[in-house]
């Protein structure tokens, strides 16, 4: 074990979830981002407790054939890539392998999990900038992306994994604070005005939202103008977020310019967005992932789709359309609305209704009303999961077939365990691994696990997992 600056040389056995190589030095564990597996790196330790330690590489000894050159000028600094040095095709074999790990060594289920499903663009995929503001060294504001584990603002003018117009958005924006005097965020001392920019392209429209911690958005009219130089067709809301927390936005958004929503199609399906509705970032992925779940749902033959977590309504209305009924459960009421319009412009009414509230509230009811022998759940919750109480509601009800969409496999994994019977729930609400999982009954088998490359260069990895009632 090597003290804290200590420098050492060693081989990258494997890589690990988040994308950081491994090694092993006697009896500790070393992870050092940005290797790759086969290389062998001069390396200095930064942190080393209880036989785990993190390093930082300094010199690549010998290279391996799947690293590449990084696009980013960034790459190392700012944390929101962290595979640009390692070449695609191996970036979704990890994918799948992250996957794989997370079931076998949370669940204890071992599947064959394939690569991820590519995406078509490895570069500006992203249709959502958020971006936060804050204040540089020399009291100065700066717009930039955090650096990986910190509050420490990278500056930024250009980020490769989104398209050009996030330049524009951030020249914008830095005009503005300086022709304005308009201060970024303080954290530390909780003061300044501009915490975050926040803005969704849907089909050459873009909704802007200026993230304040005041509650007046100082010289809109300005900030207008200088968007209008950049962009022929927005809106701009402003937010209100006062809190202390980690949270981007707050619960309140105003319409400053330009239309509240607009409109899109994707998936066959007609819809629409404002500026606080759920859509995936990278919509070609997307439309693969979509049309997937629901070709398992047909094969089905689900009479009735219950889509919890259901957003904007596009994988609730291609449900509809294969099915009696589809039911989506939502607890953003602007998402909503805009899937009740889902509804009105793709003339499913009769096929599609939607439910404004918590998963774990009104699914145990919607779950008692209807078949569950030709009844289909699909649930595609945020990164913390499945609620514990809906899962209970789930196996409860004895439904025929879920689908799991999930952004983080470790949640995903857990309620995976839950609901095949591989994890076990004591008095106290701990997890363990269920010795007799096999003769466990009233639980589900997985049918199919297919991980998608919603997030190219970083390593984030979208999952659909498939299930049928035992």
């Amino acid at each position: 074990m090597f003290e804290k600056n200590q420098e050492f040389t060693g081989l990258i056995e494997a890589i690990g979830s988040n994308g950081e190589g491994i090694v092993h030095i006697g009896e500790t564990v070393y992870f050092a981002p940005f290797t790759v597996e086969g290389e062998k790196v001069k390396l200095k330790a930064l942190k080393v407790k209880n036989r785990i330690g993190y390093a930082k590489p300094l010199e690549i000894l010998t290279p391996a054939d799947e690293r590449v050159r990084p696009r980013c000028k960034n790459f190392t600094k700012c944390g929101g890539c962290q595979l640009q040095h390692l070449r695609y095709g191996s970036q979704v074999k990890l994918k799948g392998k992250t996957v794989k790990d997370a079931l076998r060594k949370i669940a204890g289920i071992d599947f064959d999990v394939p690569a991820a499903v590519k995406s078509d663009n490895q570069f500006e995929y992203r249709n959502k900038l958020q971006i936060p503001v804050g204040v540089g060294r020399d009291g100065e504001g700066v717009i930039g992306f955090y650096a990986e584990r910190t509050h420490r603002i990278v500056p930024v003018t250009a980020c490769p994994i989104h398209p050009d117009w996030a330049e524009d958005i951030v020249s914008a924006f830095v005009s503005y604070m300086h022709l304005y005097r308009v201060a970024g965020y303080d954290e530390v001392h909780r003061s300044g005005v501009l915490r975050h920019i926040v803005v969704r392209e849907t089909d050459g429209n873009f909704i802007v939202t200026a993230v304040t911690a005041t509650q007046r958005l100082p010289h809109e009219q300005g900030l207008v103008e200088l968007l209008q130089k950049k962009f022929k067709s927005f809106s701009l809301w402003h937010n209100v977020n006062a809190g202390s927390g980690n949270a981007v936005t707050g619960p309140s958004f105003r319409l400053v310019y330009g239309p509240g929503k607009y409109y899109a199609h994707e998936c066959g399906v007609h819809f629409c967005v404002g500026p606080n509705t759920f859509v995936q970032i990278n919509r070609g992925v997307c439309r693969k992932l979509y049309e997937r779940a629901a070709r398992y749902v047909a094969e089905c033959g689900a009479e009735t789709v219950i889509d919890a977590y259901s957003g904007c309504g596009i994988l609730t209305a291609m449900f509809a359309r294969q099915a009696r009924l589809a039911v989506g459960i939502e607890a953003v009421p602007e998402a909503v609305e805009c899937a009740d319009e889902v509804v009105l412009l793709n003339r499913l009414e009769g096929k599609m209704r939607n439910v404004c509230g918590r998963v774990e509230d009104k699914l145990p009811e919607l779950l008692a009303s209807v078949d569950p022998s030709k009844t289909a759940l699909v649930a595609d919750p945020p990164r913390k999961g499945i609620d514990r109480s809906a899962l209970h509601a789930i196996l409860a009800s004895g439904i025929a077939h879920i689908v799991m969409i999930s952004c983080n496999p470790a949640t995903l994994a857990r309620d995976v365990g839950l609901l095949t019977g591989s994890l076990m729930e004591t008095a106290d609400g701990q997890l363990k691994k269920n010795p007799n999982r096999g003769s466990v009954s009233g639980h589900y088998s997985v049918v199919s696990v297919q991980p998608f490359d919603m997030f190219p260069q970083t390593k984030h990895v979208e999952t659909l997992v498939c299930l049928e009632r035992k």
